[in-house]
């Protein structure tokens, strides 16, 4: 069930992300809306998001995988969504092409090493610490 509603909350939040461009972007040149819209989209779909979540359920069962099989399941989940709200933010302001990729890999970076730090916060401190549950990604890739 915690799962489900996950999922659940997920869609909400990316329902109302795009509500929140269309409503709220009515001064923003129309080019850097869809531009915005088109990082936000890829993010989700298969160059993001899914793909990693799939990779992600796939590899549950896995004993022996190597870095760049580590490597893909949150570049393609924490860092594709953290990567597509800086990029998104850049475009709707304007930023410059070189401008919008230096903070591409800066936010996808930054994303890989989120993931990388609350996996070892999660085997190395308790739930009260954390404020969740403790070594639930135990038995997994991530």
């Amino acid at each position: 069930v915690e799962a489900e509603v996950a999922v659940l909350a997920g869609n909400v939040l990316l329902a109302f992300t795009f509500e929140h461009i269309a409503v709220s972007m009515v001064d923003v040149l129309l080019a850097r809306v869809i531009r915005a819209v088109g990082e936000l989209a890829r993010s989700i779909r298969t160059e993001g998001l899914v793909v990693g979540q799939v990779v992600d359920i796939c590899s549950k069962r896995l004993s022996d995988v190597g870095l760049e099989h580590l490597e893909f399941i949150p570049l393609h989940k924490t860092a594709a969504l953290l990567e597509a709200v800086v990029v998104s933010g850049a475009i709707l302001e304007g930023g410059s092409y070189e401008e919008v990729e230096m903070l591409r890999n800066f936010a996808r970076y930054v994303g890989l090493l989120y993931q990388v730090v609350d996996d070892i916060l999660d085997v190395t401190k308790s739930s009260q610490e954390l404020g969740k549950i403790a070594r639930k990604d135990l038995g997994g890739v991530w």
